[in-house]
């Protein structure tokens, strides 16, 4: 039985769903802040390592566009993009502000740090977590 019970417990545990904010939380807030003001932001800038996520969430879904509005393909194309760009961070590509850029640069590649489910899980939260929420 209690082999039975320990096969049951490894089974969940494989087929568990990766949550983004989970994600998020262990392996990108130590650069991005989930959560500030843009005025926050300013008073603590010599501190931060990244720009905030909500101004990334924000710059990536204003500056890429869909033809015809399709929010469905919209979003695909968005978490597409960061999953790329986690491993692959250019700043040819990059949709951050100049004064991110030159504040921060391009952030160094995560190569190998994050599995594609996570990759997967990370990208989905970030469009989603930051629906409606601006950098104000």
């Amino acid at each position: 039985m209690r082999a039975f019970l320990l096969l049951v417990s490894f089974t969940a545990l494989l087929f568990a769903e990766v949550s983004g904010e989970q994600v998020f939380d262990a392996k990108c807030a130590s650069c991005h802040v989930k959560s500030i003001s843009r005025a926050e932001t300013f008073k603590m800038l010599d501190k931060l390592k990244a720009p905030p996520m909500v101004e990334v969430a924000n710059q990536l879904k204003s500056h890429i566009i869909i033809k015809g509005d399709d929010e469905d393909l919209h979003r695909a194309v968005v978490i597409a993009f960061v999953k790329h760009y986690i491993e692959n961070p250019d700043i040819m590509i990059s949709f951050c502000n100049p004064g991110a850029l030159d504040r921060f640069g391009t952030m160094p590649s995560q190569k190998g740090k994050l599995s594609e489910e996570e990759k997967q899980a990370v990208a989905e939260w970030l469009y989603d977590f930051y629906e409606g929420k601006r950098f104000e």
